[in-house]
Formats: structure tokens, sequence, C-alpha cells
């Protein structure tokens, strides 16, 4: 297949912000693509490249002066062997064979294919492919049901892979997946809850209300003495977290696979702020500071798989085999005992509660009702898409923050606010100095950034506003951290923040209209 073919779809789906119309063009280029090419395929129009990081950068591609080709000659084939080849390239001399290498390939590229790969190797695609739609033209291309596509992506990891089952072997290769020990799974995910009475009404009391953590997410797999330690991105991690391995080799079984929090303690046991946490994740090699699991959730133990068992089943299980590195929980309580576990959670450091309802399934790499984190006031990870320079005391830095929620279609993050509050002496220089690794564009007083920065911020509430596109404001942000353990997709939705407008005439009428 001619990588032409490719970007011609990818514009088709740029040109549209019908999912209908998305999900039709990629699967017709599916259905067209060779079992050979097809993991290729799926992974490029999801913005994704097979090899990782290939350290083909914004600069260094912004800097090739190459004129395009006339016609149209690149395979796929082709285009993935140049990017195995610049990922395999190390050591000294290695930035000159990468512009060598990226030249020789521009060089081969027609105008559209160059624009397309810019997009690719930046992590700009931005053509309302989310994984989302890119899965359900999977179901379409070879006549699968779409439940069995996303069970097999959640249980493979890798929505290529599950592409290429379902070409070569339709509905049965998809319920061939299995959970395998080694094989990270995606994690199932929180939604935002309200009042604390009125979600322990909406489960009829059937919870467990364990604390909210400020920690990292960790998925730990254990086989015989080997062990893998994963990140909420599925990135493995194993070799900078020695006490975690050596933790969870103690533990009495067999086989195991573990869903929890990790974080790090002070002398007082009382959890360090989140950065420092986090810092231990970008290393190679484990450091002095120490971190603390702590697992709530058992998906595998002793060669049975748990996904499908209430949570009731799996947090025996995880009593059994984890019992003393398993996060505190109250199990069915009462309203009046939920509360005081609340206060407890906040006086002891952590965010919230989280209350899980004791009857559903593990629904890996979903968000749903099923479990809801309840936290004092209402908290956003959202896209940085700008910054402006600030004035008096903050002249000279990068300030008030573009905040941007996720376009649940696929399409340009939404513009839902601006805030500088809580913004520390710190934070303003690390953004100042971080920010331009992202530019997009600046003009004389913002810089716009591509969205790839994760920031979580409070809010007092969300009101109807027509100053941004997503008819929505938020009320009194005001930042509490940056996030990189999350990324864009990872971000809160328009709709999810639409949820937050109070139940009025005029918000009903506006949430209608939208």
């Amino acid at each position: 297949m001619l990588l032409s073919r490719v970007v011609q779809a990818s514009q088709s789906a740029r040109a549209t912000s019908s999912r209908k119309k998305k999900t039709a063009a990629f699967a017709e280029l599916l259905a067209d693509a060779d079992p050979a090419e097809l993991a290729q395929v799926v992974a490029w129009i999801s913005g994704e490249l097979l090899q990782g990081r290939i350290g083909a950068g914004w600069r260094t591609l912004t800097a090739m002066e190459v004129e395009p080709a006339a016609a149209p000659t690149l395979t796929v084939a082709a285009v993935d062997r140049a990017f195995t080849d610049l990922g395999a390239l190390t050591g000294k001399g290695s930035a000159n064979d990468r512009r060598d290498l990226l030249t020789e390939l521009f060089t081969t590229a027609t105008a559209a294919e160059h624009d397309f790969l810019l997009r690719l190797l930046t992590g700009e695609m931005r053509q309302g492919a989310l994984t989302a739609v890119v899965a359900e033209a999977v179901a379409a291309a070879f006549e699968v049901p779409i439940a069995d596509v996303r069970r097999a992506h959640m249980l493979s990891g890798r929505l290529p892979v599950t592409a290429l089952a379902a070409r070569t072997g339709g509905a049965a290769a998809l319920a061939a997946f299995r959970l395998e020990v080694g094989r990270p799974i995606q994690p199932m995910l929180a939604s935002p809850g309200q009042a604390l009475d009125a979600v322990l009404a909406e489960f009829d009391g059937a919870v467990s209300v364990e604390h909210k953590m400020d920690g990292a997410r960790i998925q730990v797999h254990r086989d015989g003495d080997r062990v893998w330690v994963f990140t909420r991105t599925l990135r493995e991690i194993t070799g900078a977290v020695p006490e975690l391995v050596e933790l969870v080799r103690g533990l009495d079984c067999t086989s195991v696979v573990l869903d929890g929090e990790t974080l790090a303690l002070n002398d007082a046991g009382r959890p360090r702020p989140f950065q420092e946490t986090m810092s231990r994740f970008g290393a190679t090699t484990a450091q002095e500071l120490l971190l603390h699991p702590y697992f709530f959730d058992c998906l595998h133990l002793n060669g049975a798989d748990l996904l499908d068992a209430p949570l009731r089943e799996r947090r025996a299980a995880l009593t059994e085999v984890a019992g003393g590195l398993s996060i505190p929980a109250l199990i069915a309580p009462d309203a009046e005992a939920a509360a005081e576990y609340f206060d407890g959670a906040l006086a002891a450091g952590h965010e919230g509660i989280m209350i899980k309802a004791l009857d559903a399934p593990y629904a890996a790499g979903r968000r749903g009702r099923a479990w809801q984190k309840i936290k004092p006031t209402h908290t956003l990870d959202l896209v940085v898409l700008g910054a402006e320079w600030g004035y008096g005391r903050r002249t000279g830095y990068l300030s008030n923050l573009h905040l941007g929620a996720r376009d649940p279609e696929g399409g340009e993050p939404i513009m839902v606010g601006k805030t500088f509050k809580g913004l520390t002496d710190a934070l303003l220089q690390w953004q100042t100095a971080e920010f331009p690794r992202h530019e997009r564009e600046r003009d004389d007083h913002t810089l716009y950034l591509r969205p790839e920065l994760v920031v979580e911020v409070a809010i007092d509430g969300v009101q109807v506003s027509p100053r941004y596109p997503g008819g929505v404001a938020l009320r009194f942000a005001r930042v509490v951290r940056y996030r990189p353990d999350k990324e864009p997709g990872d971000a809160d939705t328009i709709d999810a923040i639409r949820a937050l407008l109070p139940e009025t005439p005029l918000a009903a009428a506006e949430s209608a209209r939208d």
C-alpha cells in the first residue's frame, strides 16, 4: 500500500466532524490494507508509531529544508523501515545520521505526505482519530462486533495487535484474547462524583469506600519470580522501582496481577507531594526516595482471571494475597460512617475518597459510574493550550494558562477558560523553561502550545458562557499540579465539564443545544 492512501484517509477524517464519516473513511482504508502492513496503518491513524519514540523531534523536523516529490512513491513498508532505522540510532554521530535518514525519507515524500509525516512524528495528528474511532473502524472493516474489538484491545493493550487478529481470524480470534501475566491492560478509570449521600444511594450502599491517594497509578504483574511494574500509560518502569518488585516477589502466590497506587511517604507516614513520587518514574535506576504500594484491585490470582468477577470477589482475593499492602477501605458502610471516613482521609493528607460498586466487574480502559471519586472541590485534568506573558512581578514569565477540555469526538481540545491562580514561583520558572519546547506558534502576548501537557486544576464550578466555543467556562480555576503521568487523551472531556453545570433552565437549554 502506498503512504498516499493512508494520507488520503487521514485528510478525509480531518475534513469532517462526523464520527460516522471518520469511521467509514478509516474502515475503507483498513479493509484495503494487507495483513503485513495493517498494524502500521492502525498505529499511524491513531497518531502513534509501532516503534515508540524514535528521536525525531519538532526542532529537527521543522529545520529541514527539503523539496517535496512530485508524485507519490513511498510505501507503508518503506516508511516503517525508516522509522525502525531511526529508532535504532544511538551514540556519537547519531544526530547527523538521524538528519540524513529523515532527509532521505522526506525527499521521497509529496507535499501532502510531508504534512502527514510531520504531524505523525510530532504527535500532532489531530484528525479526530481517537483510539475509540479507530476501534470502530476495525469492527466495521472486518465485520466483527465492536464490543469484541474493545475487549480484545483492553486485554492486549495494543490496537494494532487487535486489528490484525480481527483481520486474520475474525470474532473467534478476538475472543481468544485473555489476560496475559506480564502484558499490561488498560486501567479502569473513575468519574467525578457529586454529593457523598447521592453516590451511596445510587448503589444502595453496596460499595467499597477507599482512600483517594495523591499517588501514581501502577499495575503490577508477577509470574513465579518474575515481576513487571507498569504505569497508568502502560509504560514499564520495573528497573526503577526495585523496592516494589521485592515486595510483590514476597507475596504468597505463584502468579498475580494487582492494580493500585504508589507514593512516597515522609517520616511521619504522611504522603509526600505528588511531584516527589513522580520523580522516581522518570528514573532508570532506584533513588533514595522509597515508594510504598497501596493496592486496591486484584485482576488475576494463581492462574485464575478475575476481570469479570464482581469487586467483592476481587477484593477478597486482594485481601488474601496482599492484605498488608492493600488500600484502606470500608465495605458497605452507612452514610455516617462513610462521611467520617471521608474526613479521616483528608486529615491523613489524602485527596478524598473513592466509592466503588461492589457488584461491578473490572471495566478496563473505561471511565464509568461504577467508580466515582469524591473530593472537597471539583478537580479537572485539562490540556494546556497556551500561556500569556506575565506583567508586574511576573514580567518575563509565562503565566496565564489557556485551558482546554478533550473533544470526545477526537477534534482539537476545546478551550474552557484561563487561569494564573495557584502558580508558585517554582511553577512559573518551570513553565517558562518548558513551554517553548512545546511551541506551536506565538504572538506578542501569548505562546501557543501543541496539546501535550496536562494540568490538574481545582474549580468552584462551571457556568454557561458564550465566550468559549464549548459554551461553558470554569469558575475560579486554580492550578493544583501538572500531571506528567497523564497524556492529553486522559484529560477530562467537554461533556464531563458540561455535566457540572448547575441544573437551571438556562443550563439545560444550553446543554440540549450543544
